[in-house]
């Protein structure tokens, strides 16, 4: 990823160098938009300010251009936390590119969803996981699996329905990366 960066950086100095009033090149949305997925988990307000003065000097015409609104929606629903829309949006639209470099973002998405869900479930009523399967667009076995990874317990009933348990206090996102699932439903 930061090799991608660095060519990304370097490609964007010469667009700007060759630019002739407001021509666009083929690819150049399709890299800018790049760029934009790359920064996607920015959290300091360093990186906030450059993204933003970053969006100021790309020329109108790509911004308007399918790959930059696709990939300003969806770093607008990662930052919103909005991980429904974000999956939806990534598993409809997104690139064979484009979800390679959002892929790591995926399962973060997919952890604060769980963290959402254990804290704000009515405790009496655990959520199953069949629910929360199609919710996050994953394998039930993925789902339990990434829930266990978050330090949550998962319960089954006599039918052999599985469910997670809500107001668990022992959930935390995992310190080292996630393992790589599947997204169910991503358009080929």
């Amino acid at each position: 990823m930061e090799q991608l960066t660095k060519a990304l950086a370097s490609l964007y100095v010469l667009y700007e160098a060759n630019r002739n009033n407001n021509f666009v090149y083929e690819n150049e949305a399709q890299f800018r938009s790049f760029y934009v997925l790359l920064h996607l988990d920015s959290k300091n307000q360093q990186m906030e300010e450059s993204l933003s003065y970053w969006f100021r000097n790309v020329p109108s015409p790509v911004m308007k251009s399918k790959e930059m609104h696709f990939a300003r929606q969806v770093l607008r629903f990662y930052r919103m936390g909005n991980y429904k829309r974000f999956l939806c949006t990534v598993s409809s639209e997104a690139s064979y590119l484009q979800y390679c470099i959002i892929q790591p973002n995926v399962n973060e998405v997919r952890a604060l969803a769980i963290s959402y869900i254990n804290n704000c479930c009515y405790k009496l009523h655990p959520y199953p996981l069949e629910q929360l399967s199609k919710l996050l667009m994953m394998k039930e076995l993925d789902v339990e699996s990434l829930c266990h990874a978050c330090g949550l317990k998962i319960t089954s009933d006599d039918g052999e329905n599985k469910s997670l348990p809500t107001k668990q206090t022992t959930f935390s996102i995992p310190k080292e990366s996630l393992q790589s699932y599947e997204l169910v439903g991503l358009q080929q």
